[in-house]
């Protein structure tokens, strides 16, 4: 097992935004965690990355190296700080671009890479153009995401897709055992999704990921699993098939309206909230068509 919560809670006051939720992700899964706004996801990332601490419940990760056995070499990250959940192997993107705007590309993943290796992330007095091994690795991510042409471009004069791909780009500076996307195709255009896409399963092949998502099209293609979070809860976890046709998912997103052959309001069920049609979760079985899904 790679990432274990156990009873995880988050209370803010009196509300409870995740609520007592056991989850286990295996290395190598993609997990897409899915839910109507306000059900706890970021909240769940944000636990998970140590930005947030727990009001109760545990975490326990176990980077490569195990040998494979329940909680094998698992460590708890319970009350870890974002730089050591970092450094233990857990990497994110944020659902709003989290650039360095006016340095490059490359100076965006190389500082990327330099804070991964922890050791020489403070060592201020130095020249930067002697960490080789640290531009080396950048290089290499940029090729990788598809923007090694843009490497001397500045970040904030990128399309909203290419931002995205670098944020990917940054997060997977390191080489980490998990990557966290928060909505990776929020405001790209539908034809930059694609790319998105393509990129985020090109990492899933050597990484495991869990990625917070609201294009049902995007999360019913690539997932393995879905996890499913309501009011703090997790109520449903499984295949992409039996996630989607599950009555508490549609409950939930549905309100028990939208089965087959209702009309849905498209902003009703929009969960980014800007009109636009690729986030939408509405229509039956979470508005995508019934062909099943899971990476192909």
């Amino acid at each position: 097992m790679l990432l274990e919560t156990d009873g995880l809670t988050k209370r803010f006051g009196g509300i409870t935004a995740v609520d007592a939720v056991d989850f286990a992700l295996e290395a190598g899964e993609l997990c897409s965690l899915i839910g109507p706004n306000g059900a706890g996801k970021t909240t769940f990332f944000n636990l998970l990355t140590g930005v947030l601490e727990p009001s109760s419940g545990a975490i326990r990760f176990a980077p490569a190296g195990g040998d494979g056995g329940p909680n094998a070499g698992a460590r708890d990250i319970t009350d870890a700080s974002p730089h050591e959940t970092a450094l233990a192997g857990i990497h994110r993107s944020y659902q709003i671009t989290n650039l360095f705007p006016t340095l490059t590309v490359l100076e965006n993943v190389r500082i990327a890479a330099q804070a991964a290796r922890g050791g020489d992330a403070w060592k201020l007095w130095r020249n930067v153009r002697s960490f080789d091994a640290h531009y080396e690795e950048a290089h290499g991510v940029l090729e990788r995401i598809g923007l090694a042409d843009k490497a001397e471009a500045v970040a904030e004069n990128l399309s909203h897709g290419e931002k995205r791909s670098l944020e990917v780009g940054v997060a997977l500076a390191g080489d980490p055992d998990l990557l966290l996307l928060d909505e990776p195709t929020a405001g790209v255009s539908s034809e930059g999704v694609d790319d998105v896409v393509a990129l985020i399963e090109d990492v899933a092949a050597d990484h495991s990921v869990m990625l917070i998502e609201h294009n049902m099209e995007v999360v019913m293609g690539i997932s393995d699993r879905i996890a499913v979070l309501h009011r703090g809860e997790l109520i449903a976890d499984g295949p992409p098939e039996s996630v989607r046709d599950d009555e508490a998912v549609q409950e939930a997103y549905l309100g028990g309206y939208g089965r087959e052959g209702d009309e849905t309001d498209a902003d009703t069920n929009n969960e980014a909230g800007d009109g636009s049609p690729a986030a939408t979760d509405g229509g039956v079985s979470l508005g995508v068509p019934p062909h099943g899904g899971g990476r192909r």
